[in-house]
């Protein structure tokens, strides 16, 4: 049986995944390409699993094609 993942990443996680300044995540998830969930501080943190998912389908390929 297949378990869900409910770990939450910080920016600078999923910046070191795609090799990515943690700016450049926020950014994303402000342009609405991953969602985000916001702490009682304030900060952002994503889930693992949609992170893997965006990862898997070639997220950073569309901002490379996009940047040129």
């Amino acid at each position: 049986m297949k378990t869900r993942d409910d770990s939450l990443l910080t920016p600078a996680e999923v910046a070191a995944l795609f090799r990515v300044d943690p700016k450049t995540v926020t950014r994303w998830a402000k342009a609405g390409k991953l969602s985000s969930i916001r702490t009682l501080g304030g900060h952002r943190r994503y889930r693992a699993e949609e992170v893997r998912s965006f990862l898997e389908r070639g997220g950073m390929a569309e901002n490379v094609e996009n940047a040129g």
